[in-house]
């Protein structure tokens, strides 16, 4: 259509000329035969409307030589990269590092196993008087010194969160050491989490604030290798993992003979834990649970005996933190079960020897869960801005088998309290009195420790956008 109206155009244009040139013709002619005043005048107009039609012939002409218009095109932009749109990026990732540099110093008016020279455990308390003469040291470290790195990054699948902290408290092999250990190498998306992290039959709100390193003995408390589901996340939340398996025995008055000495632990299957919570305003309960298999085989075919065996080990746990007012804050915790020591915070063994009371000829011993009984109940103070206090006991209690040696543990009792000020942002100092107390199972013997703990701690913590 653009095309025939252009064609249009020039042909109306020659037409128009060619009017007019007739026009301006005739004209003439009659003025050579007719002698009128007004052809002067007619003359004028003729002249001006040829001048008229020369300005619309240069108007057609300009017209024809303009290139024809193509396809509409929208003007380039200055910035070429601006045109494009951005594609839609995910947030970025957030990384902390953080971590804090303590120096512990204190003075120990007993004594105890010198592995454990900076902390109260009273499993590691005397069996027999003087076992670790003698009394009174002078004791300082930097054990508790710990760096840490988490990051989070949103995801379409939810929050990618991970974390690896360590610290320098030796354990196990390195006991009494200054040395790195691990404490978390964990992560987690949306509702599953894997990795080394605290066990899911625990409760870390219940820990109360306070220097002394190991802390309360009938806390559950302990970092495990697992694999968990968080199926309801929020104020009320539900968690199930698979937890690494351990155990420890103890081979009682039977320790050492040659017949005990082909038992070994074959732990076939993962640790079964959860826990149910319900967080408040007022603070939050939870209520945690553990079922575990626990074997062990006798690899020595040599004697008429076979002492491979295995127990069930399960375990319920009730914890809660409410707040008292806004100064105050309760932390407790209540648990009981049977070969669950291994999640307790300081109890020595899972499995203990039993006699059969078997007719000769039979096997005179077995292995059995212990029953055990842990208890923790601290309150936290704030006195203002710069000080706080804690105050608390915690308690182990054994239902020890009858082929456990006189002085085996039975029983262990802790408590502390403390003055904790804050000069500024980031520091913490402060004094700490501690007691230990140990119980053996049927000697009658028992032992304390007493002490008193100063603690300086410097905080460091920095958020990154990545």
């Amino acid at each position: 259509m653009k095309g025939n109206g252009e064609g249009w155009l020039r042909g109306s244009s020659a037409f128009l000329v060619l009017i007019v040139l007739l026009a301006v013709a005739a004209t003439s002619v009659r003025a050579q035969d007719v002698s009128n005043p007004d052809v002067q005048k007619m003359k004028e107009q003729i002249q001006q409307l040829l001048k008229t039609v020369e300005e619309l012939k240069q108007k057609v002409e300009s017209i024809e030589e303009t290139p024809k218009p193509g396809p509409a095109v929208a003007p380039e932009p200055e910035n070429k990269a601006a045109a494009v749109p951005a594609k839609k990026q995910e947030d970025a990732t957030t990384m902390e590092i953080y971590g804090f540099a303590m120096l512990d110093m204190g003075y120990q008016f007993r004594q105890n196993h010198p592995d454990w020279f900076d902390v109260i455990r009273p499993t590691q308390l005397p069996r027999f008087q003087d076992q670790f003469a003698p009394d009174g040291k002078f004791y300082t470290g930097v054990r508790q010194s710990r760096l840490g790195v988490k990051t989070s990054t949103p995801t379409k699948f939810g929050e990618l969160k991970t974390i690896f902290e360590f610290e320098l408290f030796g354990t196990g092999a390195d006991a009494g050491k200054t040395t790195f250990r691990l404490r978390h190498a964990y992560g987690e998306l949306g509702k599953f989490g894997a990795g080394q992290y605290w066990t899911v039959f625990g409760d870390t709100d219940a820990y109360p604030n306070s220097f002394e390193y190991w802390g309360p003995n009938g806390l559950v408390w302990f970092r495990n290798v697992q694999l968990r589901f968080m199926p309801l996340k929020g104020k009320n939340s539900v968690t199930i993992a698979l937890e690494r398996p351990g155990a420890s025995g103890d081979q009682g008055v039977a320790a050492g003979r040659i017949e005990l000495a082909g038992i070994r632990p074959k732990l076939a299957w993962p640790d079964l834990t959860g826990h149910v919570r319900f967080d408040r305003g007022w603070g939050h309960i939870q209520i945690s649970g553990v079922l575990r298999s626990i074997r062990w085989i006798d690899t020595d075919n040599t004697d008429m005996f076979d002492f491979g065996g295995s127990a069930v080990g399960f375990g319920g746990s009730f914890s809660s933190h409410v707040n008292f007012g806004p100064k105050n804050v309760g932390r407790f915790q209540v648990t009981y079960g049977k070969g669950i020591e291994n999640y307790l915070n300081d109890a020595p063994i899972d499995v203990g020897a039993r006699f059969t009371h078997a007719p000769v000829g039979q096997r005179p011993l077995e292995g059995v869960a212990i029953p055990v009984l842990g208890l923790s109940t601290f309150l936290d103070h704030t006195w203002n801005d710069r000080f706080t206090s804690s105050i608390g006991y915690s308690l182990i209690d054994m239902s020890n088998s009858d082929a456990q040696a006189p002085d085996a543990y039975r029983r262990g009792q802790y408590g502390l309290a403390n003055l904790i000020y804050s000069p500024v942002k980031n520091v913490v100092l402060g004094g700490e009195l501690q007691w230990g107390r140990r119980a053996n199972f049927s000697d009658g013997f028992s032992s304390e420790d007493v002490r008193i703990q100063f603690s300086f701690k410097y905080n460091f913590s920095k958020v990154f956008k990545l």
